[in-house]
């Protein structure tokens, strides 16, 4: 079930015309929760609520997605948004 930050996220996305996928089951982990689509850009989300932490495979994942030339956000309840600023 998604959390309501989750959700949020998802609904500040669909406002700017983007199209969400919400990544629940994957051949491997740790990879970001949201999957967002737009004009030929794919950028990845990984949401958390306040006091979560990303898990190092997560921080991995992330790494591994923006060397190979994707975007990938953390976008935490409470935190500045590096997403809010992209979405500008």
């Amino acid at each position: 079930m998604a959390s309501k930050f989750q959700t949020k996220t998802i609904n500040k996305l669909k406002a700017k015309g983007w199209t969400v996928l919400k990544l629940i089951r994957l051949n491997e982990s740790g990879y970001p929760d949201i999957l967002a689509l737009k004009e030929g850009c794919a950028i990845f989300i990984e949401v958390k609520e306040k006091k979560d932490t990303l898990k190092p495979l997560q921080k991995f994942r992330m790494t591994g997605l923006n060397e190979i030339g994707f975007l990938a956000f953390l976008e935490q309840d409470g935190k500045p948004s590096e997403l809010d600023d992209y979405l500008k």
